[in-house]
């Protein structure tokens, strides 16, 4: 073989070996944006349950203050017709 054979082959081999690198760099850097694009959508996942729960839990401490309040509407109710009978006893 001659010395120009030698250098073609040799930079051929050289050329295929840096297409073969790219192409697994690129493929690797596709797994890597695949693996972070999922991870981000399990975290927005993660996120609007937090806000749904968060969500059932100011839902839950509103009924709650609507109930105390509908009590103290009733109770404040209550006195009014009593401080009226009181009234109406001392007239």
């Amino acid at each position: 073989m001659s010395t120009a054979a030698i250098v073609i082959s040799v930079i051929a081999i050289l050329i295929a070996l840096a297409i073969a690198i790219s192409i697994e760099r690129r493929a690797r850097a596709r797994r890597e944006l695949g693996h972070m694009q999922t991870d981000a959508r399990r975290d927005d996942v993660r996120h609007h349950r937090e806000k749904a729960e968060d969500k059932r839990t100011e839902a839950a401490i509103a009924e709650e203050r609507a109930k105390r309040a509908q009590v103290e509407a009733e109770l404040d109710e209550e006195r009014a017709g009593q401080r009226e009978r009181e009234l109406g006893r001392n007239n």
